[in-house]
């Protein structure tokens, strides 16, 4: 067991997701006790849109920068599918990414069969041993799977064949209502992540609850590119200058952070 299997043992893991490796040593920077990366964030920071096309040997040059940025901090990568539907190739990506330093992954269901990505992170587990956390991601609720009220049923139904088949931790992204977090957490005795989303109760109420992880996916990035817009739309528009200093860090505070 890892360092970052050990954070998910009591209380509630708050993750930040980083998009690059100055993001992770920023949040380094801030005392965050593990670092995720964004599948999203990562992508477009590299000017490829998210969903699976990222091509590997790119994904696991991002591993190793951010792993290298969080100076010993433990870091989970987001694998997305694994970036095949072959679990071979899938497996040998994550070897990649565990020689890059990764201590976990994320790897999601997605459009695809829950078999899938059993089978996938099988052979995660037989190619890299019993080290690196792999959090199984049920993606019932963001796709919209069956009736509202079948969706606790189902991500638990998944949630069993993932650990079965050798997941860690169970990730239910767009899960808000406490009646069901709750319902979930009760149903499985892997550490359950929820998704920082609109409706989610805060840190506190989700730790009674059961919850052992946060994460904020795509937001941070989204939210710093937002403000990147609104900034360059001024400067294109008027040349405008001190907006951008307003609440920046500086050029020797931001080099500072920098291994």
């Amino acid at each position: 067991m890892t360092a970052f299997h050990d954070l998910h043992r009591s209380g509630l893991l708050i993750l930040p997701n980083a998009w690059d490796g100055a993001s992770a040593a920023l949040m380094r920077s801030l005392g965050a006790k593990a670092i995720a990366t964004t599948s999203a964030g990562c992508a477009w920071s590299l000017g490829w849109p998210d969903g699976d096309v990222l091509p590997t040997e790119r994904a696991v040059q991002m591993c190793a920068d951010v792993v290298r940025a969080a100076q010993g901090v433990p870091v989970s990568v987001d694998f997305e599918g694994g970036y095949s539907d072959d679990p071979a190739e899938v497996a040998a990506t994550a070897q990649q990414l565990v020689e890059a330093g990764a201590q976990g992954i994320n790897i999601e269901d997605g459009g695809g069969s829950p078999e899938l990505l059993a089978a996938k992170i099988a052979a995660i587990r037989a190619a890299v041993g019993g080290a690196l956390f792999i959090n199984a991601r049920c993606d019932v609720w963001l796709r919209g799977v069956g009736e509202a009220e079948t969706r606790v049923a189902e991500a638990l139904r998944r949630g069993a064949i993932y650990q079965a088949a050798g997941a860690d931790g169970l990730f239910t992204p767009g899960l808000t209502d406490a009646a069901g977090i709750a319902e979930l957490t009760g149903g499985t005795d892997m550490p359950v992540n929820l998704l920082a989303y609109p409706g989610l109760p805060g840190a506190a109420e989700l730790e009674r609850l059961g919850v052992r992880r946060l994460s904020a996916g795509s937001g941070l990035a989204s939210a710093a590119y937002g403000r990147t817009a609104a900034l360059a739309k001024d400067f294109l528009q008027d040349g405008a200058s001190e907006p951008m200093g307003d609440g920046a860090l500086s050029w020797g505070e931001m080099n500072a952070l920098m291994p």
